[in-house]
């Protein structure tokens, strides 16, 4: 009951005229810089930042917070419609978005992407405001060893992404895994993989470069091949009954996807140094191989785009939980959220909710009305977005390059990352005429920065023995649940070439 009336208070102080026009343009704002590539959350929230100063604290929070909304929302946007990640949370969202949009259901794309975001976002919500303390404390009982574990049970769920081709698949995260080791060993500091001993090399390989040339340029590449230059453009109509017939064939086609996106977003998000962008890739591969048709994931299935945007969205509100209530950022966006508490006069920790409750409850408040919003102005534009589909592709093609161009730069502000950008387009392009996967390399290098340190860390806790990982319980767990589903793959590809032996000798 106390939490309750608490809820009640911050639901009346977030609903106060100033603070709903600060949701509502944040919301705006947020869709927007979601949806432009290369920008994100992380530079909306860090350019705006200053905005903030002109109202209390307590408002500059809910604009702030209602920007992140905003933007996880945005993100799959051009994903769907350009197939450009708007940023790194929407790349999964572009492996079922971009084929649905081709296949003329954006609309049903777009629907499913902001009405997955919604339920991820209140389910994230109620769990934060029911258990936020007991939460903040089961993430510090992660260390090194069982947060590389939950890192091994990805990279499991990441052998069903390339299909039946598992050395394809091996070679293609081990690919991710060397781009996402070049730059700064993170403990030794000594520089590595500087290929051609170019100094550019040393900020390391940006994983949104890296998603953008992948998935816009190779992308367009791929279009332009395939089509032959006969190319027109998508067929997509929305009116109003086409949306409440999408909201129906969502529920129905994609609720496990909103169901898993929503309970795994939100543990992931509430690790520290983990954050949206793995949580939404590992909700669509346990999704994949969950789901009754793995192999029409890829192809536009709208369960593939409900698992990521449910669980980027649900990541989003977890890291906002170790950030208020131990004062560890959980991601980039609310580690800038958190120096602005600190400007603000205020101290993330325990004591906050005890010694600011009304700034507290305030901002929990305006998550609920931040996401109701996103839902409704997100559903409002998608006219818009589907305008877009319908110009020709000799117009849509060039726009693709320049965002591509634009967003390659806007990530580091470095030529290098465009010429990069422009390098991996053009790699996407061939690897995929040779049926090689790239979900995988993608996947792993967003992955291999966290596991690799977390390993080492792990094999100095315990002078080298890697029996560390399955003597600790959580971590022992999680250790022999993802060895079972590496295995699993690579058991039916054996059963299968037997059966088929079998039946060639009959």
């Amino acid at each position: 009951m106390e939490i309750l009336e608490l809820l009640s208070h911050g639901l009346f102080l977030a609903i106060q005229p100033m603070n709903i026009a600060l949701i509502v343009v944040g919301v705006t704002l947020g869709l927007f810089i979601g949806a432009m590539p290369g920008l994100g959350s992380v530079n909306g929230v860090a350019i705006l930042l200053p905005i903030t100063f002109l109202v209390p604290p307590a408002s500059a929070i809910i604009f702030l917070a209602a920007i992140y909304y905003g933007a996880m929302y945005g993100g799959a946007i051009s994903s769907i419609t350009l197939g450009i990640p708007g940023a790194s949370t929407a790349v999964a969202t572009t492996f079922d978005g971009r084929p649905l949009a081709l296949k003329g259901r954006a609309s049903l794309a777009l629907v499913t992407a902001a009405i997955a975001s919604f339920v991820g976002g209140t389910v994230s919500i109620i769990l934060f405001t029911a258990f936020a303390p007991p939460l903040a404390h089961v993430a510090l009982s992660f260390g090194p060893p069982e947060i590389f574990a939950l890192m091994l049970l990805a990279f499991a769920t990441f052998v069903g992404l390339g299909g039946d081709d598992i050395p394809k698949t091996v070679l293609s995260i081990c690919l991710g895994l060397v781009f996402a080791s070049v730059g700064f060993d993170q403990i030794s500091g000594a520089p590595r993989l500087v290929f051609f001993g170019i100094s550019g090399f040393l900020h390391g390989i940006n994983f949104l470069v890296l998603a953008i040339g992948v998935y816009g340029i190779g992308e367009m590449l791929w279009t332009l091949d395939t089509t032959r230059g006969k190319i027109t453009s998508t067929e997509a109509r929305m009116t109003f009954a086409g949306i409440v017939a999408d909201t129906r064939e969502c529920f129905a086609k994609a609720w496990k996807g909103m169901s898993i996106g929503s309970g795994l977003g939100f543990f992931v998000g509430i690790l520290p140094a983990a954050g949206a962008t793995p949580g939404s890739l590992m909700a669509y591969g346990v999704a994949k191989m969950t789901g009754r048709d793995p192999d029409s994931y890829g192809r536009g299935n709208p369960d593939g785009v409900a698992a990521p945007e449910a669980a980027n969205n649900s990541a989003s509100t977890g890291s906002m939980l170790p950030m208020l209530t131990l004062g560890i950022p959980g991601s980039p966006t609310t580690a800038i959220l958190l120096g602005g508490m600190v400007i603000w006069g205020l101290t993330p920790g325990p004591r906050l909710f005890t010694d600011q409750p009304e700034f507290v409850w305030g901002l929990i408040g305006s998550f609920y009305v931040s996401n109701f919003f996103a839902l409704v102005i997100n559903l409002s534009f998608i006219p818009l977005f589907i305008w877009m589909l319908r110009m020709p592709f000799t117009i849509l093609a060039p726009m693709i390059f320049v965002l591509s161009v634009v967003g390659g730069y806007a990530a580091t502000n470095d030529m290098h990352d465009v010429w990069l950008m422009l390098i991996f387009g053009l790699s996407a392009f061939f690897l995929r005429k040779f049926d090689y996967p790239l979900a995988p390399a993608v996947l792993a290098i967003v992955l291999g920065p966290i596991a690799e340190p977390t390993l080492r860390q792990s094999l100095l806790l315990s002078s080298g023995d890697p029996s560390i990982f399955f003597t600790r319980p959580i971590a022992g767990t999680i250790t022999v649940i993802a060895i079972i589903l590496i295995l699993l793959p690579l058991f039916g590809v054996i059963r299968r070439k037997m059966k088929g032996s079998s039946e060639a000798s009959a």
